[in-house]
């Protein structure tokens, strides 16, 4: 009798229970399968399974967020790297120099510059070929104790033993050489022979410029770069009778070190002088970023913009110095005082499962919607057919 008691309880329990279902069942015997829902079943699941993966993969992907900082770097180094072929100008022309805002000056770069002589077609000069214009100075240092400086000589150079003696007192003195082809130094070396050899050659130039992170500009020209009086300047005259032509591509143009999504504005940027002596100016805006990983590792490097500008130089007046201006490819930028934190990001959970519950009910209540329609209409269609209604 206790049992009985008991179990009517139970009963009352699963019965009041039974009124929260929200998914009542109808008798198998009362359900009509179709061809059509069949296949809005099958599409419908194929749907569902492939935007599960879309969003299987974007939860297994990095989400980025962004904020603005002050710049606290400052104290720190900026690398430039550099990648540029020049197409119609031998290296032996060109020189590479920086400057910034603070004074700070580096001339004729060649530590961490390389300088890459090229054919036409731009296979690399062998190296035989690349030794051009230095053949017999060291022999002839060695022979003579001392020859003419052509007029150059002071109290700290006495003689001129070699072609680039005689640029070098030249340009202490702050004279330029005219023609190398009266200088005997550079006859017997063959320098300006070896120019006009040169004078189908491309060049291309590479590597790291470490400079002041404050606002300055670094330079590729033709010429000799040299300081005089504080001011600096660059040989062009003996470069008068040769045709300069500026014609370059950038092949890479970075600023720090490269994160991930990082876009160059300046990458395989070609630029086409239409005149042989030319001035290309290019304008950068530089941001300062922070990149952090998803692992917590730091990486400082930077953004940038770019503008350009260029315009012809009359190379016998620049020689004079009385033109504003040197043919060459110019880079002047700008620093930002505020700097882009970049932090990378796995995305929860949570909202992975929220996502594909609602890509699971939404695609099964709009292929339920779809297959009441599409058996509604079926019905209705048939039972017109049956009364004659339709021809």
């Amino acid at each position: 009798m206790a049992s009985a008691v008991a179990a009517i309880p139970q009963a009352s329990f699963i019965s009041n229970l039974r009124r929260f279902d929200a998914y009542p069942k109808t008798m198998e015997d009362f359900r009509i399968k179709t061809c059509g829902g069949a296949l809005i079943t099958i599409l419908s699941g194929a749907l569902i399974v492939s935007l599960f993966v879309a969003e299987l993969q974007f939860y297994m992907g990095i989400s980025i967020r962004e904020k603005l900082l002050m710049d606290t770097t400052r104290s720190e180094l900026l690398n430039i790297y550099i990648d540029v072929t020049f197409q119609h100008l031998p290296c032996q022309y060109l020189s590479v120099d920086a400057m910034d805002v603070s004074g700070e000056q580096q001339v004729d770069v060649n530590h961490d510059i390389k300088k890459s002589r090229l054919w036409p077609n731009g296979s690399l000069v062998s190296t035989a070929k690349a030794t051009l214009g230095k053949k017999n100075a060291t022999e002839v240092a060695t022979i003579n104790n001392c020859e003419s400086c052509y007029g150059a000589e002071s109290e700290k150079i006495k003689c001129c033993n070699t072609c680039e003696d005689v640029r070098n007192a030249y340009q202490a003195k702050g004279w330029g050489l005219d023609s190398l082809a009266n200088i005997i130094q550079c006859q017997r070396e063959g320098l300006a022979d070896d120019l006009k050899n040169m004078k189908d050659e491309q060049c291309n130039v590479k590597g790291t410029l470490s400079v002041s992170k404050v606002s300055g500009n670094f330079h590729i020209s033709p010429g000799k770069s040299f300081q005089q009086h504080h001011v600096h300047v660059h040989d062009l005259k003996f470069l008068t009778d040769f045709p300069l032509n500026l014609t370059h591509t950038i092949h890479q143009l970075t600023f720090g070190q490269f994160v991930p999504g990082q876009i160059n504005p300046l990458d395989n940027h070609t630029f086409t002088a239409e005149k042989l002596a030319a001035m290309r100016q290019y304008f950068v805006q530089i941001v300062p970023m922070k990149y952090v990983t998803i692992n917590g590792a730091t990486v400082l490097s930077n953004q940038y913009s770019a503008t350009h500008h260029h315009k012809a130089i009359n190379l016998v007046r620049a020689s004079r110095g009385e033109e504003q201006g040197l043919p060459g490819m110019f880079v002047t930028y700008e620093i930002s005082p505020l700097m882009v934190e970049v932090t990378e990001h796995s995305r929860s959970l949570p909202h992975f499962l929220t996502g594909v519950c609602a890509i699971v009910g939404g695609v099964f209540t709009i292929a339920g919607i779809v297959d009441s329609l599409v058996y509604n209409s079926y019905r209705a269609f048939k039972k017109k057919l049956e009364l004659g209604k339709v021809s």
